[in-house]
């Protein structure tokens, strides 16, 4: 059987998915490890990514019943939610690889004054107190309050920012280009006649 055949854009098809169900577990053990051993103390950080975990893990089980069952409404749902979730992941990837210093910083500030519980875990795992100026009249939850002899968390993260952006807007990237692959399996796959079903039928 050759590569464009029925067997194979199917065996394509579940391999995919079946990458898409790694990785949502994935996701979901990593929060759920963040918080279990108080790396992370913000719920509404592990929600979203649980959430985002969930969500993914849905989406591959119904392309791999699709998939396996050559059901054609599951995979006609399962390629339009595939090319929305490809639109909005792209244009995020490509703006995390846009950003330049100025609106990394602008951004990391909103995101500082916006999380209380996600500022106490960076504070307390970077060893700092404050964005951009330390105040010894604020509260802190880092080690170096005690002394009050912090730096400012701005610096620090800004240092790494750049990084991880440019991390995450790869790995966004990637998995937005496995997902227009995954479209366009399953428009093929759709259109693909079972060679072991009746000749005639073609659902």
């Amino acid at each position: 059987m050759v590569c464009g055949g029925f067997a194979c854009s199917k065996n394509c098809l579940c391999a995919l998915n079946l990458l898409y169900t790694l990785v949502s577990l994935l996701l979901i053990g990593i929060a759920a490890w963040g918080i279990g051993f108080g790396l992370i103390s913000s719920f509404r950080v592990v929600g979203v990514a649980i959430a985002v975990g969930i969500f993914l893990f849905l989406i591959a089980l119904v392309g791999l019943i699709g998939a396996v069952k050559h059901h054609q409404v599951l995979l006609f749902f399962y390629m339009i939610i595939l090319l929305l979730v490809f639109i909005v992941q792209f244009s995020v990837s490509c703006a995390c690889l846009a950003l330049n210093k100025e609106q990394q910083s602008q951004l990391l500030e909103v995101g500082w004054n916006n999380t209380n519980s996600a500022r106490a875990d960076i504070e307390r795992n970077l060893n700092c107190c404050g964005f951009r100026v330390f105040d010894p009249n604020e509260t802190c939850s880092s080690d170096c309050y005690s002394s009050r002899q912090c730096q400012p968390c701005a610096p620090i993260i800004e240092e790494y920012s750049g990084m991880v952006l440019s991390f995450v807007g790869g790995i966004g990237l990637f998995f937005s280009f496995t997902e227009i692959l995954g479209v366009w399996l399953t428009y093929r796959y759709r259109n693909q006649k079972d060679p072991r079903a009746n000749p005639s039928a073609f659902l």
